[in-house]
């Protein structure tokens, strides 16, 4: 692989892995734009290995924090504030695992068209425009309870449509149920965790059953910048949203979903 594909592929993974932007509506304009080929299964699993690196690292102390508290539950302790934690992660991420697992063979049939990337693209993020101007709240990802786990969970999987943004909606629902902006991004990314990983795991099982040569010095290249990458989303995006919020990124969906319909479609 060139290493400009390398580095454009690894740019828009680690950036729209995390961003409330959606990752399907930019990869696919990559081929539209560039006359690369594929880049393989192979160098889509190195890409998911970057970003799980690299919000595994930014959240290192949260997550020692969590397995620790987890663990100390089975040896007779109380449930503490990150235990459960560690308890909402696995159960918004539940909804999202089954309701892929039904509808799997739908959305890569039926949903994988510009038109519904654009339409999403508009309609989730007036909707997160909406959460984050009318509804948002002062919660951290500590102060939730069942229901807004559950409305969380959810609505991530909505994220299933392409053009939604597993991100972008997760945040949404966070902010409707009073979530603040950082809480609200600080548990999406939490919640990344399990879904790149099951994720990345999916794709994995298929990779070892192709035959074909691998390119690992592009596998490296791409899961160290995509990592880095990533880790620079993740600090800039809680910094930003902290000083200006979700506008931004409401517009900017806007603007690309209705390019996305003009170019394609008209």
């Amino acid at each position: 692989m060139e290493w400009l594909q390398i580095l454009v592929l690894a740019a828009v993974q680690g950036l729209t892995e995390f961003l409330p932007v959606s990752s399907s509506a930019h990869l696919i304009l990559v081929p539209v734009l560039t006359s690369w080929e594929d880049q393989g299964l192979a160098f889509d699993v190195a890409l998911h290995v970057g970003s799980l690196t690299a919000v595994i690292i930014y959240f290192r102390k949260e997550i020692l924090q969590i397995v620790q508290s987890s663990l100390a539950v089975f040896k007779g302790r109380a449930v503490n504030e990150d235990a459960r934690l560690g308890l909402w992660i696995i159960v918004a991420t539940l909804p999202v695992c089954i309701i892929g697992f039904l509808l799997q063979d739908v959305i890569s049939n039926y949903m994988r068209s510009t038109l519904v990337i654009g339409i999403s693209l508009i309609g989730f993020g007036l909707l997160l425009g909406y959460a984050d101007y009318f509804k948002r709240g002062t919660k951290s990802e500590y102060q939730m309870g069942w229901k807004e786990v559950l409305i969380i969970g959810f609505s991530q999987a909505l994220a299933l449509i392409p053009g939604t943004s597993r991100s972008g909606i997760s945040m949404t629902a966070a902010l409707m149920v009073g979530m603040s902006r950082e809480g609200a991004a600080r548990f999406s990314f939490l919640l990344s965790i399990p879904v790149i990983v099951l994720a990345g795991g999916l794709e994995a099982i298929k990779l070892l059953r192709q035959p074909q040569a691998i390119d690992w010095f592009s596998l490296f290249a791409g899961t160290l910048l995509s990592g880095v990458i990533a880790y620079l989303c993740i600090h800039y995006f809680l910094v930003f949203i902290k000083k200006i919020g979700m506008q931004p990124f409401v517009v900017y969906r806007v603007l690309f979903g209705a390019w996305l319909i003009w170019f394609f479609h008209f």
